[in-house]
């Protein structure tokens, strides 16, 4: 088969059954007694497809195709038909049939292409850009596009169904123009599909008022754990992160960022504006927003200062006070004390209080009318003891400790040799200045 047979659209053939996946709820459209056109098309396919007016004559070729969020976030709005040297503009309603031999009209009245920021060019702003695919929790690039192939008011649309990022899609761009499509078609067959539905793929746009112009939202990917999140952003390239980190929830973003190489963190933030990149510090813990700071530039970590609360502001001036390899600069000012006189009642009311530590917190902390350290009570002690049972009875047998000034592998040894869950850190007086917990000792492990 020729290449001239390929786009000759009344051409004749008889050929065997084309092989194609079967997609629930599209069609396959039959022409003249013969196979025309199974019910999916690859973009490999559409660009370059002749497009013939009300009589057969050819007016030019795709060059590309547009979907218009706002609209549909699924139907192809518009198809960029390249004439000469100018190109024309085919509204979806302007589309007749749709077969591999190419696009007919049903409406000759064409536009002049101009460029509009509320179309999502499919060749252009996808093909071979990353994307986020939501279900699977990872970054993919862009290798084709799959659409359905729907009739609709009597003419022929198309559907974005998929994106393909897989071999089968790969060997399709190797020989778009060097074979006819339907011999790429029946070679592929062997090789397995590796497909996202459209539904599931998040598209990272740098720009923020084509964001807007476009509708991309990012609210999915705080649906996301925040540990699969940080592998997401650590594969986009600098753009792509900031983009992420500017649209979507600042709890969200204190989260996914807490599980970011420091460097990266540091990275981000300054790319913020430093407004926003105060409010997502102000969201995370003091000790890790004071390590990010600590990555930072002097001046830009003061403008970020300076934009913050005053409350959480003031718990991370201290604590960038310290050296990030002794126990005050791994320390976490969050956590729960109570009078050594306190009973399990107030320590159940305490922390119904403070439901945004429950996550982390194992252990509750006892100190006298000057602030010293007491006493630790694991938590699980609470719950087989009576509401009046006094908490310094259920205290642990030995009280571990460390100073501020604890240099970083002796706190490491003492989670060590103890197996502790929780260390408390006090200051030369022997007051409770803070708390390491296991998950920090995780972290410095993980980085040495």
């Amino acid at each position: 088969m020729s290449h001239s047979e390929e786009e000759t659209p009344n051409v004749e053939r008889i050929e065997a059954p084309l092989v194609f996946e079967k997609r629930p709820g599209a069609r396959a459209v039959f022409q003249l007694g013969r196979f025309s056109m199974p019910e999916t098309l690859f973009l490999t396919e559409l660009l370059g497809l002749p497009v013939y007016d009300l009589k057969g004559r050819r007016i030019g070729r795709v060059r590309d195709s547009a979907v218009v969020p706002l609209v549909d976030p699924f139907r192809v709005d518009r198809y960029l038909i390249g004439a000469g040297v100018a190109w024309l503009t085919v509204r979806h309603d302007q589309v007749q049939s749709i077969t591999l031999d190419g696009i007919r009209l049903g409406d000759e009245v064409l536009l002049p292409y101009h460029d509009d920021e509320h179309m999502l060019r499919i060749s252009r702003d996808l093909l071979d850009q990353q994307i986020i695919d939501v279900d699977g929790c990872k970054v993919v690039r862009v290798n084709d596009v799959t659409f359905e192939v729907r009739s609709e008011n009597s003419h022929d649309c198309l559907r974005v169904l998929e994106i393909d990022v897989g071999i089968r899609s790969i060997f399709r761009r190797l020989f778009q123009g060097a074979l006819p499509r339907r011999w790429i078609r029946r070679l592929q067959s062997p090789i397995p599909p590796n497909s996202i539905r459209w539904e599931l793929c998040n598209i990272v746009e740098p720009d923020p008022q084509r964001r807007v112009r476009l509708n991309i939202s990012h609210a999915s990917l705080e649906q996301i754990h925040p540990a699969d999140l940080a592998d997401i952003v650590e594969e986009l390239s600098p753009d792509n992160r900031e983009a992420i980190f500017e649209t979507i929830d600042n709890e969200v973003a204190a989260d996914a960022l807490s599980e970011v190489d420091p460097r990266m963190q540091a990275s981000i933030l300054e790319s913020l504006e430093t407004e926003r990149a105060a409010d997502i510090v102000e969201e995370m813990s003091p000790h890790e927003a004071a390590d990010v700071l600590a990555e930072m530039e002097e001046a830009t970590s003061q403008e970020i200062l300076e934009e913050m609360e005053s409350e959480p502001k003031s718990e991370v001036r201290e604590l960038l006070e310290f050296d990030e390899d002794t126990a005050g600069g791994m320390m976490n000012t969050q956590y729960i004390a109570l009078h050594e006189n306190a009973r399990v009642d107030d320590a159940l009311a305490a922390l119904r209080g403070n439901e945004d530590l429950h996550e982390n917190l194992n252990t509750l902390f006892l100190i006298d009318d000057e602030g010293r350290l007491k006493g630790a009570v694991p938590l699980a002690r609470l719950f087989v003891a009576s509401g009046s049972a006094a908490l310094k009875d259920l205290t642990s047998d030995t009280l571990i400790e460390a100073p501020v000034d604890e240099k970083r592998d002796r706190v490491t040894e003492l989670f060590d040799k103890y197996n502790l869950l929780a260390l408390p850190v006090v200051d030369e007086e022997g007051k409770l200045a803070g708390v390491i917990t296991a998950d920090e000792i995780i972290s410095v492990l993980r980085q040495k």
